[in-house]
């Protein structure tokens, strides 16, 4: 066990310097000076550069050449850091360096231009990230897929072609649910103003109420709301709006989401490969079923109606059920974080559709606001009025994160399965919700999904906890069921 012991240290070690590297982004996104912006991409480049170094060091290859196994949690490891030292080592070091470098100064330009606006200030830093990008998938694929390739930083064993098909099965009854729901009288919608250091207050304690460990995490704000870190240094951000405060209780709780499972992981995994979350869909799946099937339930929304009222008095909608159909109303809009169950997959499949036409070269930099504007108008019936609520509204593409979209859908579809499961397992789960005990539902992920980390593979993950192959089918099935009974249809 020479070996494996060896290479473990090691591997912590480069886990703990990956958290830094983290540490340093959850910086630059919420107290960071904006004039260290230029600093802070030289330190992000060096970081890289070191931990490169160690991703591809030789003695990696020897240590797993030469590794003993005796169980089923070390045949794991050996297997996700092989992984991870194949793919490191596809990617030349001063290219894995400048991505870095790059992509920290583009994030600053980013927010810039989504602040002015101004897509035409942000293309030329966007050009650049694309073709590192490029590069690197071109490295990573050796002459596959290229996207196939970006795609497997994220969602380990995902095609393109996989997910297309699934995604081709959502969008014609996701189309036709929004098309009957925009046609029936909505309900209510909220309206007035709303303290935003109360939002604060109470957004807090959302997020103590699903089960986030504050002693290991922290709340603050950002213009993308966002997870960072693993273990026992957990950190989510949120954002406010004086006249919208669903932005600020639904995007924790989408966070929070994220940060329970990787608190809820095995502490046996602490900074070893397994002590993160298995891939960005399963994540994903974790953020939405807290967000959605629990957090905009009927059950959880009756117990958040008598927090709002505490919080901010009386603010115009008279009951329990209407705050449920207010909580869960569909209209048009432009931005995805704020987009109902029925339509945000919509926003996910058009960024999806996007980014590979760019990555093979179909569509350049130049052109995706065009692009952009006219997929959505064909899929949402309206224009974008401006670049912050068209091209510019995500972060993920100025910092390269390419392959990452379609994880979000892949995560709704996993959380259908998931919540089927759920609500077999526990059919008093409504009652303890009604109460604001999200702990039967929590726990019940917990146990099944997030205490695995990365110990097996992201379908094999949900299958076992959801009892079916993944599919699309148990998603569809309850938001038709939800929206036809909200709208009346």
């Amino acid at each position: 066990m020479a070996a494996y012991d060896d290479l473990m240290a090691f591997e912590r070690e480069t886990q703990a310097l990956g958290q830094v590297a983290g540490r340093l982004g959850w910086d630059q996104e919420t107290v960071m000076p904006r004039d260290a912006a230029p600093q802070r991409s030289e330190e992000m480049a060096a970081m890289e550069a070191v931990l490169h170094a160690r991703r591809t060091d030789p003695r990696v290859a020897d240590w797993l050449a030469e590794a003993e196994t005796s169980g089923d949690v070390e045949v794991a490891q050996l297997r996700e850091i092989k992984r991870a030292y194949t793919r490191a080592s596809k990617v030349p070091a001063n290219l894995a360096s400048e991505i870095a470098r790059v992509t920290s100064q583009a994030q600053g330009k980013w927010a810039e231009a989504r602040e002015a606006d101004d897509f035409a200030a942000f293309s030329p830093v966007l050009r650049e990230v694309v073709s590192l990008k490029r590069e690197e998938g071109a490295a990573l694929s050796a002459g596959g897929d290229v996207y196939d390739a970006m795609l497997d930083d994220y969602e380990p064993g995902a095609t393109a072609a996989e997910l297309s098909a699934m995604f081709d099965a959502l969008r014609p009854r996701l189309v036709a649910l929004r098309a009957a729901v925009l046609d029936a009288p909505a309900p209510a919608p909220l309206t007035g103003t709303f303290d935003e250091n109360a939002q604060m207050k109470l957004t807090r304690q959302i997020a103590k109420t699903f089960g986030y460990d504050m002693g290991a995490g922290r709340v603050d704000k950002a213009v993308h709301p966002f997870s960072s870190g693993s273990g026992l240094d957990v950190r989510i951000t949120t954002r406010t709006s004086e006249t919208d405060p669903f932005n600020c209780i639904y995007s924790t709780i989408h966070e929070v989401g994220h940060a329970c499972y990787e608190q809820g992981i095995d502490k046996r995994y602490l900074l070893t490969p397994l002590g993160g979350g298995v891939s960005m869909g399963v994540h994903e799946s974790q953020s939405r079923i807290y967000e959605n099937q629990i957090g905009r339930s009927r059950a959880f929304t009756g117990w958040l109606y008598c927090q709002m009222r505490d919080a901010f008095g009386d603010f115009g909608i008279p009951n329990e059920e209407a705050f449920y159909g207010t909580v869960n109303r569909v209209q048009n809009g432009y931005i995805r974080t704020e987009a109902d169950e029925v339509q945000y997959n919509l926003h996910v499949l058009l960024r999806f559709d996007l980014e590979r036409a760019l990555i093979a070269r179909d569509i350049e930099v130049d052109d995706l606001e065009a692009a952009w504007n006219e997929r959505f108008e064909a899929d949402f019936g309206f224009a974008v009025d401006k670049a912050s609520n068209g091209v510019l509204q995500d972060v993920h593409w100025s910092v390269g994160l390419f392959g990452y979209f379609p994880t979000y859908s892949l995560g709704n579809v996993y959380a259908g399965c998931l919540n089927e499961a759920m609500l077999g397992a526990l059919p008093d789960l409504d009652s303890n919700l009604a109460a604001g005990d999200t702990t039967p539902a929590t726990t019940w992920l917990k146990e099944n999904l997030q205490r695995h980390g990365g110990l097996y593979a992201p379908k094999d993950l949900i299958t076992r906890a959801s009892g079916q192959t993944p599919s699309e089918a148990p998603l569809l099935s309850y938001l038709e069921e939800k929206f036809n009974g909200i709208y009346g249809l």
